[in-house]
């Protein structure tokens, strides 16, 4: 840490003193200063740099359990785990520990030239025993996108192998992510990524989301789940059978706005990719450890991939990695008929990513997580968040395990495809998300659709502060709607 006095963005010396103190208060930054240096010379991800730097970045400084403090010292409720990965919560020591003894014995080393790493392999056998039986192998990375553009070159890789070289267009959603890289944002199904850099790239195409409120009017869940799976079966017969490769999906559509699949959905899916022999890709990324009350959101919603992307949640955010779980339908010919697979990273298999990960893991399993998710606090939050649903401001509110999203509307309607939608240039999700900061509570705005995805050891009682927060927003939003006009 830095503790220069001539440096305007250290902290002083008694911040790094207090910082060894597991519960130390809260400190205040220069963050002014921090701002400024801040647009000065870092771009952020996703962002209007123009625009952020006229209002000056949020700086957090501090964090423990599912709270955050900003440099103001404000404490704030992480209602989205960082970014859909804090699993296990801020100021976990034991994985800090992990991390520091591993970068003391061997900080790094390559996994190319026949050579790996104790914990590499450690964490490959891991995770093979707790993922779904077809999975015992591993291919490391050091995010989700790096992964997705693995499975494009790996499926295709797959298939020419088997002496099907026209057999490589892969088949993705509509508002889905996949990842921000080349192939990752092409596999996704964003528009305004699509709209930037001439993507998606040839090979890869989409189809309709399963999301009832934009789509399923008229129609029971269970009847739009089966038309919504349908479209993949018209997509393979459009481009032709013997070109398919994949199908790729979220299990719970995350970044699009926690878009909960209908029960009928994925089953449907299983079938047709079967029926054409195309493999399946479950990306993973934020359905993994333990999100949704199982290990892998796959088998919440009984699919059987050949592939599963996985980040974020295997180290709780705590060390980038990522990687792709490889089902034995595509490992076998990988292994057996395939020579060398042109395809790496530097940090494939990192030493100390893969030491977080380990006591990472260790802690959801001993501490029971999942089946916390599963059993107590997932069916907790589905309850507190259904009853938002009698807020004036929100027409529809549903959850997955520890995902949950809720709809803003101008007006109710007597059904969820009757309610009176904002106009989109209005920008009532980025008011709504505004008091949310404001007041103690983060929660993201897709449209006008707020979600969150709170870390997987939040309590019931902090369940309720949260939502206790988000209500209060709620009204404060529509005390601004209504003061506009608008409803």
């Amino acid at each position: 840490m830095i503790t220069n006095n001539n440096n305007p963005l250290a902290p002083s010396a008694a911040l790094v003193a207090s910082v060894a103190q597991k519960n130390a208060a809260p400190q205040v930054y220069d963050t002014a200063a921090i701002q400024k240096a801040d647009s000065a010379h870092y771009l952020h991800p996703f962002t209007d740099f123009q625009d952020l730097a006229s209002k000056g970045a949020r700086v957090m400084v501090r964090g423990e359990g599912v709270y955050l403090w900003d440099s103001q010292g404000k404490k704030i409720v992480d209602g989205m785990s960082g970014l859909w990965c804090v699993n296990v919560g801020y100021g976990r020591t034991s994985i800090s520990q992990a991390v520091y003894r591993q970068m003391e014995t061997l900080p790094f080393y390559n996994s190319f030239f026949g050579t790996t790493n104790v914990p590499a392999v450690q964490l490959a056998a891991k995770l093979a025993q707790i993922s779904p039986p077809q999975f015992q192998h591993v291919f490391f990375t050091s995010s989700g996108s790096e992964a997705n553009d693995t499975n494009l070159r790996m499926v295709r890789r797959y298939w020419d192998l088997l002496g099907y070289k026209e057999r490589h267009t892969i088949i993705s959603r509509h508002n889905a992510y996949h990842g921000s890289t080349v192939a990752g944002a092409s596999l996704g199904g964003m528009d305004g990524m699509h709209a930037q850099g001439g993507l998606p790239i040839p090979g890869i195409v989409h189809i309709g989301q399963p999301n009832y409120l934009e789509a399923g009017h008229g129609l029971t869940p269970e009847e739009f789940g089966l038309k919504a799976a349908g479209w993949l079966e018209e997509k393979i017969l459009e481009v032709g059978p013997d070109k398919v490769a994949a199908f790729i999906g979220e299990p719970v559509q995350g970044a699009g706005g926690v878009i909960i699949p209908p029960s009928t959905y994925w089953p449907e899916i299983q079938r047709i990719c079967d029926k054409y022999g195309i493999l399946l890709i479950a990306d993973e990324v934020i359905c993994g450890f333990g999100r949704l009350g199982r290990w892998f959101g796959s088998e919440l919603f009984g699919i059987r991939p050949d592939l599963i992307t996985f980040a974020k949640g295997v180290t709780s955010g705590y060390v980038p990695l990522g990687g792709v779980m490889v089902g034995e339908r595509v490992a076998k010919v990988l292994i057996e008929q395939g020579g060398e697979f042109t395809h790496g990273y530097t940090y494939s298999g990192h030493p100390v990513a893969c030491a977080a990960a380990l006591e990472n893991i260790r802690i959801i399993e001993e501490e029971g997580l999942v089946n916390k998710v599963a059993e107590d606090t997932g069916p907790y939050l589905k309850q507190r968040f259904a009853s938002l649903g009698e807020h004036p401001l929100v027409g529809y509110a549903d959850s997955c395990g520890l995902v949950a999203g809720l709809n803003l509307v101008r007006k109710k309607g007597a059904t969820v495809h009757e309610n009176e939608l904002f106009d989109e240039e209005q920008g009532v999700g980025m008011i709504c998300r505004g008091h949310m900061f404001d007041n103690g509570v983060i929660m993201r705005a897709v449209g006008e659709r707020m979600i969150v995805a709170p870390p997987l050891v939040m309590t019931r009682a902090q369940i309720d502060e949260m939502t206790d927060l988000i209500r209060l927003c709620l009204d404060k939003t529509h005390a601004d709607v209504k003061a506009k006009g608008w409803v």
